[in-house]
């Protein structure tokens, strides 16, 4: 994943709120495209699946009151992207985390963190380099409360549903952090500004193979 823009420091009230969301819609675009491009995430988006429970005079396996999942040709049955994002609706919006505590994964991630500054300096007009890196992770997940949305009320074309990293930054477990030298000259005609960074994010998933089980995402 990359981001290029202004990554401001996370304040003692937790603001920039704005930013964060704006982060958040700018993740999704690029994670619509691993939807699109992944060959076990497209199963998901394209494949339609029901949920049912199995009854609870079931003796056989795997017993009553089991939930299942199955695809399905049913007029009623619906892709996995569709039935993450009913299950995660909030504010508004239908989220589709690629990384979920129903899933029992996690993630670690590897950031190359550049900026107009020298390499290893880690204070800079943006502010200190571990509270702008929480602002960025507040972008990588669902919003907890309706004020995170930053004034982004409704969701724009293009964000049914809305995709987004995680479900929640607890599920990030290692974090590695590379500072370095940006040397692109400043392009302010394109409306750069001194303090915006480029940031190249590798996201690693631990216990991969819990992601898929049954020909489905978990």
């Amino acid at each position: 994943m990359i981001y290029k823009g202004p990554l401001k420091a996370e304040g003692k009230s937790g603001g920039n709120t704005r930013q964060k969301h704006e982060i958040r819609k700018e993740f999704h675009r690029q994670l619509v495209e691993l939807w699109k491009q992944h060959p076990d995430l497209v199963q998901q988006s394209q494949q339609r699946f029901i949920r049912y429970t199995t009854p609870l005079n079931m003796i056989s396996d795997p017993g009553p009151g089991v939930p299942q999942i199955a695809r399905s040709d049913a007029p009623y049955a619906k892709t996995w992207v569709e039935h993450i994002a009913d299950d995660h609706v909030k504010f508004g919006y239908r989220f589709v985390p690629l990384i979920s505590t129903t899933g029992g994964f996690t993630c670690s991630l590897d950031i190359l963190f550049l900026r107009r500054d020298n390499p290893g300096n880690l204070i800079t007009d943006g502010g200190d380099i571990d509270n702008r890196i929480k602002t960025l992770f507040d972008g990588f997940k669902m919003p907890k409360f309706v004020r995170e949305l930053g004034g982004y009320d409704v969701p724009d074309p293009g964000e049914n549903p809305f995709f987004c990293l995680l479900e929640d930054d607890s599920l990030i477990t290692k974090v590695a952090i590379t500072t370095d030298r940006l040397l692109i000259p400043l392009d302010s005609n394109a409306g750069e500004r001194l303090n915006d960074v480029h940031l190249v994010i590798h996201v690693t998933m631990s216990n991969p193979s819990a992601v898929f089980a049954g020909n489905r995402l978990v």
